[in-house]
Formats: C-alpha cells, structure tokens, sequence
C-alpha cells in the first residue's frame, strides 16, 4: 500500500456523517467539520480516556473507528455517532481482534473522510492512517508507534521459530513498512510523553508536540494520613494497576514483593494473568478489574505504587500521586516526565531485576514522603489543562494552514 492511496478493491463505507465541506479557521472547528479516528472501541482504558476529553471538545463529532463492542466504553463516547469498518462484520471478531490485524491498513483508509476539514486521530496502532481529504489538517495524539511493530516485537512474540513465526514476520514487515508510509498523512503529531515523541522521531522521522493525558484527579483524592499508633486495617502492601501484557513486567514485581516481604495487590487482567498466578507467590492477590471507589482506596491504602516495565507514559503513576501514594518505578519511559527520584517516590536500573525493585520498594518505605506534595505533582496533569492545551494547538495549527493558504498563488479560471 501507497501513502495517500486507498485499498483497491474494498468499498468506501455508506451512509456516513457528512456535514457541509470548506475550510476550517481557528474559531469554527466547532462547526461539524470534525472526524474524529480512533483504533477501537474495547474498553475504558487510558487511549479512550484521551479520546473522551478531545470529545468533550467537539461535541458530536463522529467517530470512525475499526470496531466497536456496544457498552465497552463511557456513554460520553457512545453519545457521539459512531462509524465502524467493514471489520466490525468480520467472524469472531470480538473474542480475537488481534487476529485480523493484516487487515487493519486495509480497513482505516476504507474510511471516507472526504467531508471533513479537520481530523484528530488518537493512535497507537493503524488510526493514524487514515487518509484525509486534499486540504484537510489531520493532528494526530500518538500514544505510540506500534510497539509489537517496533521495538518490542520479541516481547510480544517470543517464539521465532516455525512456519507460524515466519509468517507473522513477513506481516510485521509489511506493517512496518505501511506505518512509516502513512505517518506522511500526519501534518502534526502529539506525544504523550517525551519518551514517545523520540520513537516517534526514531521511527517516522518526524517531530512532536508533548502534551500529556489527562487525568481524572478527583476520582483519585487523598486520604488522610493515620496517627502512627494507630493499627492498619490490613497489612501493608504494594500496588499495580496495568494490563497484564508481558511487556508490562508483572512477574518483576511479583517476584520483588516476595523478596521484600511486603504483600502485592495486582488489579487489571490480560493474557498474562495465568501465567502470573503460576508462579506460586504466596503475598501476590490477583483482583481482575477493579473500578471506581474501590479502586481508589487501593491506591489510597497502598504503601507504594509499582511500575517495573517501560511506559509510554503511565496514567497510573499519576493517579496514585493524586491519592497520595509514591511510586516506585524503573526508571524508564514516560514515567521521567512524572516522577522526580526521591520526591515523588524511587526510580530504580535494572530493567527485569526483581532484586533491583526489592530494594527500591525498601528505600521507598523509609523515606517520609508527604501525600500533600505527592497530589500537587499530579495537578499539572489535569483533564482541564489537557483540553486548553491540546485546544490551543489545534487552534493554532489551523491558522498556520489558513495562512499557508492564503500565499499560495491563485489559479485563474479560464473563461
């Protein structure tokens, strides 16, 4: 596949939003010229939370985006008409999504976006190709370049024999390839961190704009600090929050907590989870998905937050300095533009190193940090200062275009 160029032979979708085409200014991106893409909609995780507040921003702006499970996502998101490819019919689609992803080029530039002026694609698989009409400005939020594609291939797919094996190599080949190609239908890239707007560079060649995600920091308040002669309600313990993805490193922390001594809570699921349970760890306690109130006094009641793989950013780091909890992470990734050694919790070297993390998790535990200077950290990471300044960007991109417009040379029509 070409950049610019659709899939020959797959039919442009029907039946989609069309407002009234022309060129957007600064002050009317309001005015039903916005699309907004996304890769899927699964579930409420720190991508959908992105695209629920650039929602918030241009209310009923469709979104187009590869397949949708009705009730997986916030009713914010579902208010909004909602446009799926042509892999939203396929076979067995819910339960092994993953499978079709040979399609997903295919299916993101099936898309017809003709009618819009301004798109905002949040990406971290195919969204960001979509393919604009001539004239349009296309932002993309990029949480990352594909990371299965790139540099975390082998942690993903450790096995590298086989037939099977070298198939999907020649697949993620052809990826790779369709990835670079389509970042050409980008005028302006958003990093979520400064750590992704290096891959981006790495990989695309292209620059970014960092401006965090935003953070639901009254979901997260702090609790108050308990007297020191008061007894705890439960013995303390270490929290993750993740998805359990092998390159997430669970088994680090799990590991790490049984050196330390210290009981671990690990709350979210994936196809980790099994073989996590395996290991046998006695402090370890597996709470699946875990939501709202609950969610909130674990990290409130936890000793320390824990974060043993590389993050593109992390939201939970952050939501545990809005309960008042420190974290202790590899010092990696995007968690640099969060997290100050020794102020905001511990950052340890040593990637896969339980022993490394058991002793970061002891350091952490004798330092005093104070909740109140924890929360006013996670402040700069607001959901209203997301919007002002992803608004501000947009806005000011526009009149970039409206301007470079304005000095190219008219054509005459002949009479």
């Amino acid at each position: 596949m070409s950049a610019g160029e659709p899939v020959a032979g797959v039919a442009r979708r029907t039946g989609a939003h069309r407002p009234v085409a022309g060129d957007v200014a600064a002050g009317d991106v309001a005015a039903g010229a916005v699309a907004l893409v996304h890769d899927w909609l699964t579930g409420m995780r720190g991508g959908e939370k992105v695209l629920e507040e650039l929602s918030a921003l241009w209310p009923g702006a469709p979104i187009f985006t590869l397949f949708h499970f009705a009730g997986s996502v916030s009713a914010r998101l579902e208010a909004h008409p909602i446009r799926t490819s042509f892999l939203q019919r396929a076979p067995g689609v819910r339960r092994h999504y993953r499978r079709y992803l040979p399609l997903f080029p295919a299916a993101i530039e099936d898309f017809d976006l003709g009618p819009y002026r301004l798109v905002v694609s949040t990406s971290h698989c195919v969204a960001k190709g979509a393919i604009p009409a001539p004239g349009a400005l296309h932002v993309c939020y990029c949480h990352s370049p594909m990371r299965y594609a790139w540099d975390q291939e082998h942690a993903y797919f450790p096995r590298r024999r086989g037939p099977g094996a070298r198939l999907r190599g020649l697949v993620l080949t052809a990826l790779r390839a369709w990835d670079v190609a389509s970042a050409a239908r980008v005028d302006a890239f958003v990093a979520n961190s400064r750590f992704v707007a290096r891959r981006i560079r790495r990989y695309y060649r292209r620059d970014a704009e960092v401006i965090h995600p935003p953070v639901d920091l009254d979901a997260f308040p702090p609790g108050e600090a308990a007297p020191a002669d008061r007894p705890r309600a439960e013995p303390p313990y270490a929290l993750v929050v993740s998805a359990l993805a092998p390159y997430k490193r669970i088994d680090v922390a799990v590991e790490a907590c049984e050196r330390a001594g210290l009981d671990l809570v690990v709350v979210g699921t994936g196809p980790e989870r099994r073989r996590l349970e395996g290991m046998g760890a006695a402090r370890a306690r597996f709470r699946g998905r875990v939501e709202g109130e609950e969610l909130a006094r674990l990290y409130r009641g936890a000793a320390c937050f824990l974060q043993p793989g590389v993050e593109d950013f992390g939201i939970a780091s952050v939501e545990s300095l809005a309960s008042g909890t420190p974290v202790v992470a590899l010092g990696e990734g995007g968690v640099l533009d969060v997290v100050e050694d020794g102020v905001h919790g511990v950052l340890y070297d040593g990637a896969g190193d339980a022993g490394r993390l058991a002793a970061a998790i002891d350091k952490a535990r004798r330092i005093g940090f104070n909740a109140l200077n924890l929360r006013a950290r996670s402040e700069a990471f607001s959901r209203a200062d997301f919007r002002e300044r992803f608004r501000a960007f947009v806005e000011a991109r526009l009149v970039d275009t409206t301007v470079a417009r304005a000095r190219e040379p008219q054509t005459k029509e002949t009479p």
